[in-house]
Formats: structure tokens, C-alpha cells, sequence
């Protein structure tokens, strides 16, 4: 059970349809990190944001409901994104969704990526395409992306071996950024000599 604090999660999926493997990573990834640090997950899709996204040119061109959307995606501590991968890439109105942010909306946030593919062909996607994308907006990527195919699902949730080792790995790069680093040597000195 995730205990609500003043921090947030957001995962962001890129699929288009429902039910989706991509969606249920990005589910099982915020719990995750939810359940050890205390943090409400949210997670949508582009399903939530329904016929007004692919016809937007800029945020005001989203309804209501997807502006509240992007409201949230802006106001969290740290981002959970991922797109189902095609021919190499996410899809393209996941870019477009990002196409509406502002360059700056983002910066500073912990973003963990991951992605889902038919085949492990699809793994460098993860750091050729979604990586340089949230870098471009000065995001603080973590260094283990989470990658899944259909053999990492088990009755429709990612739940392989692989996949948990990926996801252990994750958490500890998660836990490294949430954490409060530890004085170095010059502050606890000047502390001692205050």
C-alpha cells in the first residue's frame, strides 16, 4: 500500500490502445518505487488524453482533461516514461505529446525510462532515442533503462526473472538520486567549526 506524502509520481505510457503491456510496466515500475519511498503513483496514457492530442499545435489546443493531464506530468517529482517501441522508435504522437511541452518544463526532474518491444531487437531504443529526448529537456535520466517483451509478462503484468533484475537495478539508481546524499568531509568540518 503506498503511503501519500507531499511527493509524486507520474508514469507516462505510450500506447494507443487498452489493454496495453507498456502501461502495465509503467504500473509496475511507479508501485515499485512508490511502495519504497512513499510516493503517490499516477500513471496515464495516451488513451487518457483522448482526440484532442493528435489535434493539438500547442497545450491550449488540449481539452480540459488533458491539460489537468499535463498539469500533473509537470508538477511531479519524478517521471516514469514509456512507449511501446515501433521499427525502432516510440510512437509518434507520444513525441507530440512532448513536442507541446516548453524545453524547460522538465528540467531537473528524476525521469526512469523504460519501453516495451516484440523483440530484444528494440533495446537500444531506450538509450538512442527515449534517453536523448528527456535529455533534451534536462531531465536527470537514470542510468538502468527497463526494457520488456512478451516473454517478461505473466498474466498480463511484467513479472520474468529478466525483468525483475532490470527493475532491481532501476530502484537502486532511483534510491541513489531520493536519497539525501551524505555530507562530504568539508561540510561536516565546517559544521564542527560553526
Amino acid at each position: 500500500m503506498v503511503v501519500p506524502s507531499a511527493g509524486r509520481i507520474v508514469g507516462i505510457s505510450g500506447n494507443i490502445t487498452r489493454p496495453s503491456k507498456t502501461r502495465a510496466l509503467v504500473e509496475t515500475i511507479a508501485a515499485a518505487i512508490g511502495e519504497r519511498h512513499e510516493l503517490a503513483p499516477h500513471v496515464f496514457d495516451l488513451v487518457d488524453f483522448g482526440p484532442s492530442l493528435g489535434a493539438a499545435t500547442s497545450l491550449a489546443g488540449l481539452d480540459a482533461h488533458g491539460q489537468a493531464i499535463v498539469a500533473e506530468i509537470l508538477s511531479a517529482d519524478l517521471l516514469v516514461v514509456a512507449s511501446p517501441i515501433f521499427k525502432g522508435s516510440y510512437s509518434g504522437l507520444f513525441k507530440h505529446l512532448f513536442d507541446l511541452l516548453d524545453p524547460a518544463s522538465l528540467a531537473g526532474k528524476t525521469v526512469v525510462l523504460a519501453a516495451t518491444g516484440g523483440s530484444d531487437r528494440h533495446t537500444l531504443a531506450l538509450d538512442h532515442q527515449l534517453r536523448p529526448l528527456l535529455g533534451f529537456f534536462m531531465t536527470h535520466t537514470i542510468p538502468t533503462g527497463i526494457f520488456a517483451t512478451a516473454a517478461d509478462f505473466i498474466d498480463g503484468k511484467p513479472a520474468s526473472a529478466g525483468f525483475r533484475a532490470r527493475l532491481d537495478l532501476a530502484l537502486a539508481d532511483v534510491d541513489r538520486l531520493l536519497t539525501p546524499p551524505i555530507p562530504s568531509t568539508l561540510q561536516r568540518q565546517t559544521r564542527k567549526t560553526a
